[in-house]
């Protein structure tokens, strides 16, 4: 779960890569997901980061401040969504429970 972030979070890091190609490189991360329902979350969440890091670059904000919002929106995405995977795993486990 954790591996998508993580390579969401790598796009970032990359000082040369131009935000085009950060936001390449986001979605490359989003594509051999599974779509669990946390992880469907966090993909949506992710690309939102992207697209209002496209927006801010669109209306003139700098790639060094645009950079730092999006890794920070990554950041606030990754915490709030892989809190939910373990609860939700419960849930399909219990739900599965039930059904047997």
């Amino acid at each position: 779960q954790g591996a998508m972030f993580r390579c969401s979070a790598r796009c970032c890091e990359d000082g040369s890569a131009s935000m085009q190609e950060v936001q390449r490189c986001i979605e490359r991360c989003h594509q051999p997901l599974a779509q669990a329902p946390a992880i469907d979350r966090l993909s949506r969440c992710s690309l939102q980061c992207r697209d209002q890091a496209k927006d801010a670059l669109d209306s003139g904000g700098s790639e060094p401040k645009v950079r730092g919002q999006l890794d920070a929106c990554l950041a606030s995405c990754g915490e709030q969504h892989l809190r939910l995977v373990p609860l939700m795993a419960r849930k399909m486990r219990d739900g599965l429970a039930a059904i047997q």
